[in-house]
């Protein structure tokens, strides 16, 4: 194993309460602000999908975000300037890590390329590393490859910028989904469990799903696994 390849959104950052802060700091008190993050990112996937399709041109996450983020607002009935329509969207920039998130990849770094194999663009990834403190060695994801996770190209793609073999690799997540996807294309996989990511109700992904190459409770549990 060469390469640990992160998921970011949910695994390396809590993006919900990152999120419902912004929203709560430009919308106001009297908005639900954790509801207008759930909202928001509901259409993450279906915004998407349209580029997966192929029913529209790769398109940056940073677009999609905006255009989502305009829906939300409407239904919520929120009224903002221009400048602050930009400055929220540009929250999930400015998320924050997990406690462990930042002493796991540290310590994975010294035996391991560490790299995001996330949906953001680069200047998000790459805001969001200075932000949080992230010390990846490259910042890759979906533009650079053209791809939205699940397709097979987000995974296979990033192995060959590396200059690796997909069974080099190792994803890590806390999405079965997204594990699902990276073993089909050979690469290893690693769950960590973050029951807290939809908050206090969340349903999914509260465990390993299936026969995983591990399944730990934080990147730094992780680390100790790989002898780090």
């Amino acid at each position: 194993m060469k390469a640990l390849l992160f998921d970011v959104f949910g695994t390396v950052v809590d993006w919900r309460t990152s999120v419902a802060r912004e929203v709560k700091s430009l919308c106001g008190p009297d908005i639900d602000s954790h509801a207008f993050a759930d909202r928001w990112r509901s259409l993450y996937q279906p915004a998407m999908e349209q580029v997966r399709s192929g029913n529209r041109p790769f398109t940056r996450l940073d677009v999609l975000h905006l255009e989502s983020l305009r829906v939300v607002l409407s239904e919520f009935d929120v009224q903002l300037d221009d400048s602050d329509v930009a400055s929220l969207n540009h929250a999930w920039h400015r998320l924050d890590p997990w406690p462990d998130s930042v002493s796991g990849l540290t310590r994975l770094r010294t035996e391991f390329i560490i790299a995001p194999l996330s949906n953001g663009n680069i200047s998000l990834l790459l805001d969001m590393a200075k932000n949080a403190g992230l010390p990846w060695d490259a910042i890759l994801g979906a533009e650079p490859v053209r791809a939205y996770k699940p397709m097979p190209d987000a995974y296979l793609r990033t192995a060959d910028i590396l200059g690796l073999e997909p069974s080099e690799c190792m994803m890590v997540a806390a999405h079965n989904s997204d594990l699902a996807a990276a073993a089909d294309c050979g690469f290893a996989t690693a769950f960590v469990a973050r029951p807290l990511e939809h908050g206090p109700r969340q349903t999914t992904d509260l465990a390993a799903e299936s026969d995983w190459n591990h399944s730990v409770d934080s990147i730094d549990s992780l680390a100790t696994q790989l002898g780090c």
